[in-house]
């Protein structure tokens, strides 16, 4: 029987008995405990080394102590920094913006050496600003999309940070699981790498704005305030390394994936 642990931050991660004991009798993980957040990142540094880097740390050698098969955990966009060229490659990164981009890239080469030193087979995935049902829309640091569905739904007016021409890749949450499953599943020449997952769009948030007004039958012009320190300003990425190394095929686009999102938080908020 295969067995599949989903590391979550309901345990803690910072404590390396704790992660040990969760790896018992387990063959694959799915490692998505972090803490995110760019903004969030610059104002507690120490508390993102702690967790972000000390946490995933703590599961690589649980994994490596217990045998375990693969080992798949959530990398970021974040760690292309400052690289101007779209879209993204594996392997051209630029400066470093923030630390929680910071924990990230060094969670990455973790994974390129307890695969070359232990033999762990580690898939670092690279989420590109996953978006989604059942997304938390409450709270300072909460993610665009459902913060902004929320917001309209409620009679409110967003803020959009900057000018609203920034773009993203954003990536609806089932493209996200299948490329997990499929790392699962994929040859161990592909470990040790990390890996875009996105659907290789490029969407800007202005447009996206008006998108939800209309999906929502609502006219109202946004807010716009001062740009967020540490954000990439344009992100799209190239997603041929996961296609060919992982066998990963991303069904849902962002206009497929919206609709699916909107119509989850009409009948939930």
């Amino acid at each position: 029987m295969t067995v599949f642990l989903f590391i979550t931050s309901i345990s803690d991660i910072r404590d390396l008995d704790t992660c040990i004991k969760a790896c018992e009798d387990v063959d694959f993980i799915l490692h998505q405990a972090a803490w995110g957040s760019v903004p969030r990142s610059i104002e507690m540094p120490l508390f993102y080394n702690e967790n972000n880097i000390g946490g995933t740390l703590n599961m690589m050698e649980a994994a490596r102590r217990s045998g375990i098969k693969k080992f798949v955990y959530a990398s970021s966009s974040s760690v292309y920094g400052d690289h101007p060229i779209l879209p993204k490659v594996e392997g051209q990164e630029g400066n470093l913006l923030s630390p929680y981009a910071l924990t990230k890239r060094v969670t990455e080469e973790y994974g390129k050496l307890y695969h070359k030193l232990y033999g762990l087979d580690t898939y670092g995935l690279r989420y590109f600003n996953v978006f989604g049902r059942r997304q938390d829309p409450d709270g300072a640091y909460a993610a665009v999309i459902p913060k902004f569905i929320k917001m309209l739904i409620n009679g409110e007016t967003p803020t959009i940070n900057g000018d609203g021409k920034q773009s993203r890749d954003f990536t609806y949450i089932d493209n996200v699981v299948e490329a997990n499953l499929k790392a699962c599943l994929a040859p161990s020449e592909a470990a040790g790498n990390a890996f875009n997952i996105a659907y290789g769009g490029r969407e800007f948030l202005l447009d996206i704005y008006y998108d939800l007004c209309k999906a929502l039958n609502i006219e109202r012009e946004p807010n716009f305030g001062p740009d967020r320190p540490g954000d990439i300003k344009h992100s799209n990425a190239d997603i041929s390394k996961a296609k060919k190394m992982l066998g990963y095929d991303p069904e849902y686009d962002f206009e497929a994936g919206i609709k699916l999102a909107i119509d989850w938080y009409k009948e939930n908020l």
